[in-house]
């Protein structure tokens, strides 16, 4: 009965992220000031809206953070207060209210970097994916699941049971090793005082360079 109910909530949140998709994608929500920009067309956002390619998930994400990959952005579009309690590594914090500030522009408007936002779930993240695209941003993906999957798959992974396949089980050992790297200590990890090492995610310096606005046309 619990999971009945469970599922209704999720039907009826989905249904109403996926309306509010569609109102975004026909440019109905759009600030005035950006109304006259020429982004592009509704009937191509709206069917990009409907793919699911702009999703990234959480174990590509490890990944990328744990081998210093320097080809991405990670842009956490929560408020200040959740950002400050906990952010994946590296991430930025640009609220959704402040994503269309001029200041933003720069990490999101450029072509340097891929940029992947995320929130708790995928709610507010494909609301700052699909108003990027609106204004014509390139290279924008959404971390899928956000930090409430980050946590179930790569902090706390999941022991498999027994009679789950060889490739489950594997796919644990990588998700283990990948909470370790994150900081994460397990029993079996602690043997004594001497042998600890404390591992850190890496930090990187994200630099990116501003667009240069093109002079105005015409003449006398």
């Amino acid at each position: 009965m619990v999971e009945k109910k469970t599922a209704k909530v999720l039907n009826f949140r989905y249904a109403f992220l996926a309306a509010i998709l569609i109102l975004l994608a026909g440019g109905l929500v759009l600030l005035p000031k950006y109304q006259k920009h020429e982004g592009i067309k509704p009937q191509v956002l709206l069917s990009k809206v409907i793919s699911q390619e702009r999703y990234i998930s959480t174990d590509l994400i490890a990944d990328k953070l744990i081998s210093r990959d320097p080809s991405f952005i990670l842009i956490d579009v929560r408020d200040e207060e959740s950002y400050a309690n906990y952010s994946l590594p590296n991430a930025i914090n640009i609220p959704l209210k402040k994503l269309l500030d001029e200041d933003s522009k720069v990490y999101l408007n450029q072509n340097q970097f891929d940029v992947v936002f995320y929130s708790n779930d995928n709610f507010y993240a494909d609301q700052a994916w699909i108003l990027c695209s609106r204004l014509g941003y390139k290279n924008l993906r959404v971390l899928k699941g956000g930090t409430n999957r980050w946590f179930s798959t790569i902090i706390n992974p999941q022991v498999p049971s027994e009679n789950k396949t060889a490739e489950e089980f594997e796919l644990f050992t990588t998700r283990k090793a990948a909470s370790m790297y994150f900081g994460v200590i397990y029993p079996d990890q602690v043997a004594s005082k001497d042998s600890e090492v404390k591992i850190e995610a890496p930090k990187k310096v994200i630099t990116v360079r501003k667009k240069k606005k093109k002079a105005p046309e015409g003449g006398c």
